[in-house]
C-alpha cells in the first residue's frame, strides 16, 4: 500500500503538486474544532475500512466547506464514505 503520492505517482507528479502548492493554485485549510468532532465520528463509523485520521481530515473539510471534488490516490474509504452534503464525491484522478 503506499503512504505517499512519490511512491503512488512519482517525484515528477509529487514535485508538480509541490510546485502548485508554492504558486498558490491550492489554499492550505486548518481544521476547525467541529473538524476534529467530526473526524473522530467518521473513525468510528467506518473502522472497517479502516479509515484513518487524515482521509478523515479531508471527509470533515470538505464537507464543512461544501467540496464536492477531492484529489487522492488512495480512493477506498472515498467510495464508501457517505458524505453529509452530497450522495458521493466526484474522485480525481479519474
Amino acid at each position: 500500500m503506499c503512504c505517499h503520492l512519490g511512491e503512488h505517482a512519482g517525484a515528477q507528479v509529487e514535485a508538480s503538486l509541490l510546485r502548485s502548492l508554492a504558486d498558490g493554485q491550492f489554499v492550505p485549510v486548518e481544521l476547525v474544532e467541529c473538524d476534529d468532532r467530526r473526524m473522530a465520528e467518521l473513525v468510528l463509523k467506518y473502522a472497517d475500512l479502516p479509515l484513518g485520521g487524515s482521509d478523515a481530515a479531508v471527509i470533515a473539510v470538505a464537507e464543512r466547506l461544501r467540496v464536492t471534488t477531492v484529489a487522492t490516490i488512495d480512493n477506498r474509504g472515498f467510495h464508501t464514505v457517505q458524505p453529509r452534503h452530497v450522495p458521493y464525491f466526484t474522485l480525481l484522478p479519474h
